[in-house]
């Protein structure tokens, strides 16, 4: 068995995303069962280096995780990139800093891989996207809820046709994210300053663009209503803060086909559903519930027939009627961020087909750009096919 050696440069190593889900979650994962397959008698082995403001920090990290808190630690972007043994950047900082180091890593000759949204702008995804083409390299963004159990059970079922034709899709996110007075929030303040590149919608309209360009088809229009519900919140010292950007957004897309897409995103809504997201998707000859993890389906042969009678209650479960769709991965879930980690170091390393690339990345800020604008003007914006 050879082992093949990676390494991989990771930025934001000690935020929420970057620490739990791709160094811990990930690339240790990896490492702990033995490295990634890739056949032959090939194996790759990550070898992460972690990059960011805090050296204490991220030596801590290093020393937990039994990485060399010397060799493995770096605070110097310029100097990472400048390394001729770093193969891949991977970017988990906030918004506002990711389109100039992944600019740098593209114009270093590294593969690139990134957190969404991977700019603030559109027209800074499709710099980066166009740069990393023509550079050469190979390049990536995280698109992570394509391979959670409930949403691959429910691409399934759209490839097989149970469906029929689709009519609609109606999505439900969100929970109640505490102001940090009386509870510490769950998230981190930034996401409520526009200026820190913070929103709801900027955050969550780049995964509903992927979620339904690949399960259902590309979107041709938004029509959005975004706003900020609790307008005063406490950050991580305890401090009152005023939040300038949006904490829930109301939207309905258009996609190809006329199949229509109604999600709300709240961070200011208290959860009465199975998962903390869950997409309803109606067909003429069935329909489905799915969310990240579970998914139900009712087909036409066995579809109840209610009977609207306001005066009288309800005796019907509903919800007992629905049939749960087993999960037929034959791997089991081993984590959406590491799956799509796994395929992504196979592309590196082999050049296996990858699809979902810093254009993918952009069509979730163009998303999000125009969901914006949508609301700013009142009215629905079509949204134009991408092209490099």
């Amino acid at each position: 068995m050879t082992r093949r050696t990676m390494r991989i440069a990771v930025n934001g190593a000690t935020g929420r995303m970057g620490y739990r889900q791709h160094l811990v979650n990930s690339l240790l994962a990896i490492r702990a069962d033995g490295g990634l397959d890739l056949g032959d008698g090939d194996v790759l082995w990550p070898e992460p280096l972690l990059l960011g403001r805090r050296a204490p920090a991220l030596r801590a990290i290093a020393e937990r995780h039994g990485l060399d808190p010397v060799a493995d630690v770096a605070t110097d972007l310029d100097a990472v990139l400048a390394d001729d043994s770093v193969d891949v950047y991977f970017d988990a900082q906030t918004t506002a800093a990711r389109p100039d180091a992944l600019a740098k890593a593209i114009a270093a000759g590294k593969h690139v891989y990134a957190e969404k949204p991977v700019a603030p702008d559109l027209a800074g995804a499709l710099a980066l996207a166009r740069q990393a083409e023509a550079a050469g390299v190979r390049h990536g963004v995280v698109q992570d809820k394509l391979f959670l159990p409930g949403l691959r059970t429910l691409k399934r079922l759209v490839d097989s046709g149970f469906f029929g034709r689709i009519l609609s899709v109606r999505g439900e996110f969100g929970y109640w994210v505490f102001e940090g007075d009386q509870q510490p929030a769950q998230r981190p303040s930034w996401n409520y300053r526009a200026a820190d590149g913070g929103g709801i919608a900027v955050d969550m309209f780049p995964h509903w663009e992927y979620v339904l360009h690949e399960l259902f088809g590309p979107v041709r229009s938004v029509q959005a209503h975004v706003t900020t519900h609790v307008p005063r919140r406490w950050d991580e010292r305890g401090r009152p803060y005023q939040a300038t950007a949006d904490d829930a957004a109301y939207a309905v897309f258009e996609l190809a086909g006329g199949i229509v897409a109604q999600i709300n995103s709240s961070w200011a809504v208290r959860v009465h559903r199975a998962e903390l997201v869950e997409f309803q998707v109606d067909g003429v000859e069935g329909s489905a519930v799915a969310g990240l993890h579970g998914c139900r389906v009712q087909h036409r042969a066995t579809t109840p027939r209610p009977v609207w009678d306001p005066d009288r209650p309800v005796t019907e479960d509903f919800r007992a009627q629905w049939q749960p769709v087993p999960d037929q991965d034959p791997d089991g879930h081993r984590g959406c961020f590491r799956t799509q980690w796994e395929l992504f170091l196979r592309h590196v390393a082999l050049g296996e087909p990858w699809r979902w690339d810093l254009l993918a990345g952009a069509r979730g800020v163009q998303l999000a750009e125009l969901g914006l604008a949508s609301s700013a003007q009142g009215r629905r914006l079509p949204v134009p096919e991408l092209s490099l």
